[in-house]
């Protein structure tokens, strides 16, 4: 009982295989590709635990293919050469055998790893399958992007995860010598997180664990055990989500020292720098915004010099980021504003511009009055004129609400000035 639960009870087929019914179900967007064999390039895009490698493997195996698999964690160039090399000894871009090149966490390979792959795929030596737990558009070069068709698998429901139990129940060898009883699963299901492969290696944790002839399962028994043991389950990656949510809460919640704890977890963790700094870098926006403009120059400055810098040096500049964002004052009104601005669009639909704020690039716009009455504000005094910049249904809909901070406060000032009557300000 060498290998992992997960990997025992690994699915070999569709039947087998959980969850991403959109994907591979009845009528799934892969299930007829499958089953003709014809796969294009694809990147399968999707938090941890979601069978991305699996679904792979299946891939090959249904439509009979050679089947390579790389980490973008240990592979370089020449492993990409190289099995570009035998590919192109057994397979080729008129025949339905061009072997899949499966590779695990694309986003961490650099530009260059990236661009040895696109004469392969563009010529057909390979049928790439690129897996990523980071957004595709950030991580993987536009050429080649361009080349894949991108798949998104989801978190897995209750329902998948409770079928995923039940099915390393009646399948892993081992567990049938075991006694077994489930009696309460909402502990296994909340701290896997949606992800399969967590959830079945605390599962095998707490079985392991007990040495009773009749193991029941209970929710005091695994968070205890859980509790306990948190370094055998917690590997690299596994609690990526739960763990980056606990680094922008301490940023927000305006604790430096929290911060920087998460943000060592993640380093000690072999987390990507740019996907720390992305994160920063959308909380400046979102949760500081106008309260202190320079905190977003700051957090895309420290995107751009961690992705030049990479590690061990990039902690220091993450570190120094994540204190300033800590220490800075804080506001969601930007957040709020196009909030409330999308869902006003949403309820009331494409309203005509006013036509006094119309472009009128044309003679016949011109005759249409497009433009006609507009207040060109530099004229007046003040650099303002008071006139309507909504469409008539919504007119007087206030959608900004300036935050209670010093730097919004001089912003309410400035609007009261000269929107107090017409938003309340």
């Amino acid at each position: 009982m060498e290998a992992p639960l997960a990997e025992r009870i690994r699915p070999q087929n569709l039947e087998d295989y959980v969850s991403q019914a959109h994907l591979i179900g009845p009528n799934g967007s892969l299930t007829n590709q499958i089953t003709k064999g014809i796969i294009p390039s694809l990147i399968l895009w999707g938090p941890p635990g979601t069978g991305k490698t699996t679904l792979a493997q299946i891939i090959a195996q249904e439509s009979k293919r050679p089947f390579y698999i790389l980490s973008a964690i240990n592979s370089g160039v020449k492993d990409i050469r190289d099995v570009i090399e035998k590919a192109k000894q057994s397979g080729g871009l008129f025949t339905a055998k061009n072997p899949i090149l499966f590779i695990d966490e694309i986003h961490r390979f650099s530009k260059s790893q990236q661009d040895s792959l696109l004469a392969a795929v563009e010529k057909g030596w390979i049928t790439l399958i690129g897996a990523t737990t980071e957004n595709p558009s950030f991580e993987v070069i536009p050429a080649l992007l361009s080349r894949c068709q991108v798949y998104i698998l989801n978190a897995f429901t209750k329902i998948d995860l409770e079928a995923l139990l039940q099915r390393a129940l009646k399948k892993d060898a081992y567990l049938l010598t075991k006694n077994i009883i489930l009696k309460e699963t909402e502990a296994l299901l909340r701290l896997s997180g949606g992800d399969g492969r967590k959830l079945l290696n605390i599962f095998e944790l707490v079985i392991n664990a007990s040495a009773e002839e009749e193991i029941v399962i209970t929710n005091d028994r695994v968070f205890a055990l859980v509790q306990q043991n948190t370094v055998l389950y917690d590997k690299s990656g596994e609690q990526h989500y739960d763990i980056v949510s606990a680094f922008i809460k301490s940023i927000r919640g305006s604790d430096p020292n929290g911060a920087v704890y998460w943000l060592a977890r993640m380093i000690e963790g072999g987390e990507d720098v740019k996907f720390i700094a992305r994160r920063m870098l959308i909380l400046s926006s979102e949760d500081i915004g106008l309260a202190n403009p320079t905190a977003f120059i700051m957090a895309n400055n420290t995107f751009q010099a961690v992705a030049t810098i990479g590690y061990p040096e990039s902690r220091i500049i993450l570190s120094q980021c994540a204190i300033y964002l800590a220490t800075s004052p804080k506001s969601n009104a930007s957040y709020l504003a196009i909030g409330s601005a999308q869902q006003l669009v949403k309820q009331t639909g494409d309203l005509s511009v006013p036509i006094h704020l119309r472009n009128a690039p044309t003679k016949l716009m011109k005759e249409l009055g497009y433009g006609d009455e507009y207040k060109y504000s530099h004229d007046y005094q003040n650099n303002f004129a008071e006139q309507e910049y909504l469409p008539e249904s919504i007119r007087n809909t206030p959608l900004y609400t300036p935050g209670i901070n010093s730097r919004e406060n001089t912003t309410r000032d400035f609007l009261k000035n000269r929107w107090k009557e017409k938003y309340g300000y």
